[in-house]
């Protein structure tokens, strides 16, 4: 069975990102299942992403990095994805809070230098965007910040935030100030020694163990010039929401090709025991592959829609794009675990089981929680708010 990654590495195509990711892969694959089981943090994979310089693959080359598009970073968090679902998941996370900073922070001196900063040093960035009280509701915070002078203080019960006792830095929201509504957000950037954070939920989970996802009570103090000076409201509609589906829908989508990959070489070696016989389960492997074309046609598109509605801050902040962007997260996370289930049926016992070439307990249950990571549920509902007022596009041309 040949990965996408030992693929690129024996192509050899010089040391552009993919390669690179398939370095990061390859060191990934062989620590996944005990990252898994032991529900720690993928050391050995973030340490060689920082080696690959891949943590600073966005930012602009004039601040140190590469100026990778969505497009591309999508691609790499499907390599990982193919290796170490946990894995990829940290990367497309760090990805997510870095797009807020490159679409959002370039007029501000201090996230320019802090984005050299991540450039030069490879800092890991984590994210505090929930909170108890609220649920899942990104838009919404009951924190408010202080600013007092030139400083600013922030405390948050923040009930998730992935990988944060090994971030960085965190971007965390909040309200504007104590009065405002809790929709009035912003986004503030907080380097590891201007906070404290005292673990009260602990992550054990299902699947995607190794994403750490604690939750921290967090105390921060730092100077005020961190705070974003755009409205959350902004980040969120024009680079967040729709980063995060894109680049978790790629995620996904190398957890299912690898899914497939097992089951296509379960099928393989079944036909090589049996000459001129059709094996079992070749039919559900060309109903899969089938299944698989469709989430990379819907990852595709979405990716298509996002690079040529960058270019006009009204179509970023649209409902057709809400809805474009809400359809690919939706389409993703759901076709996903039918798949995984196909390839299952086709391995049989030696997918079920742990330890075998085929293994598919760890693509599984790491699946799962593509439909609760922003609940599909709210994005359903979000969406049908929307298509009360909003013609569906129905032209093939976009």
């Amino acid at each position: 069975m040949m990965s996408v990654a030992v693929a690129l590495l024996e192509v050899g195509t010089g040391d552009g990102p993919a390669v690179r990711a398939a370095r990061v892969a390859a060191i990934a694959s062989q620590h996944a299942d005990a990252v898994d089981a032991e529900g720690r943090f993928p050391r050995e994979a973030v340490d060689a992403m920082r080696a690959e310089r891949l943590l600073s693959i966005q930012i602009p080359a004039a601040l140190g990095g590469e100026g990778a598009s969505i497009t591309e970073i999508a691609e790499l968090c499907s390599i990982l994805g193919q290796a170490c679902a946990a894995s990829a998941m940290v990367f497309a996370m760090h990805q997510i809070k870095l797009s807020s900073l490159v679409e959002h922070g370039a007029d501000s001196n201090w996230h320019r230098d802090f984005m050299r900063r991540i450039a030069s040093e490879q800092l890991l960035l984590a994210s505090a965007t929930t909170e108890g009280g609220i649920g899942g509701n990104l838009r919404n915070s009951i924190c408010a910040i202080k600013v007092e002078g030139d400083t600013c203080f922030l405390e948050k019960d923040a009930t998730v935030i992935s990988y944060g006792a090994h971030a960085d830095a965190i971007l965390i929201t909040s309200r504007s100030h104590a009065e405002a509504a809790s929709s009035d957000q912003v986004l503030t950037v907080f380097l590891r020694d201007q906070y404290r954070i005292e673990r009260t939920v602990e992550w054990n989970t299902l699947g995607m163990r190794g994403t750490c996802s604690d939750g921290f009570l967090f105390k921060g103090e730092a100077p005020a010039v961190q705070i974003l000076p755009k409205p959350f409201a902004e980040i969120a509609a024009q680079s967040m929401l729709a980063s995060s589906h894109l680049l978790w829908s790629g995620v996904w989508y190398g957890i299912a090709a690898d899914a497939v990959a097992r089951a296509q070489a379960f099928v393989r070696a079944a036909a090589r025991k049996s000459p001129g016989t059709q094996p079992p389960g070749a039919l559900r492997l060309a109903e899969v592959s089938s299944l698989l074309q469709m989430v990379k046609s819907n990852v595709v598109a979405g990716l298509k829609v996002y690079e040529e509605a960058k270019v006009d801050a009204d179509r970023l902040s649209s409902m057709a794009f809400a809805v474009a962007m809400n359809n690919v997260k939706i389409a993703s996370s759901e076709m996903i675990l039918p798949i995984i289930n196909h390839a299952m049926l086709i391995c049989g016992i030696m997918g079920y089981k742990n330890g075998t070439p085929y293994s598919l307990g760890r693509h599984l249950r790491d699946a799962h929680s593509a439909q609760l990571m922003i609940s599909n549920d709210r994005i359903l509902g979000n969406t049908s708010t929307m298509l009360l007022v909003h013609k569906q596009d129905t032209s093939l041309l976009g």
